[in-house]
């Protein structure tokens, strides 16, 4: 199982459906929002806390598994 990483969200476009999180170890990572894990409508908004894991996308590394924290 992947280890749990936390960071901050760098910004987020919600009509585009991507952003990227501030990682506390290693460079920004790309966030899509099918990675959000909540109910209803999934969103993140700048500066907010989050914890996620790190797997190789299409594109790179990406964030899945993206939980608000708090």
């Amino acid at each position: 199982m992947a280890e749990k990483e936390k960071g901050k969200v760098k910004w987020f476009n919600n009509s585009k459906g991507y952003g990227f999180i501030e990682r506390e170890k290693g460079d920004d990572i790309f966030l899509h929002y099918s990675s959000i894990k909540m109910d209803g409508y999934r969103t993140v908004k700048e500066g907010q806390e989050v914890e996620f894991v790190v797997t190789n996308g299409a594109k790179g590394l990406q964030a899945d598994e993206v939980v608000p924290v708090g």
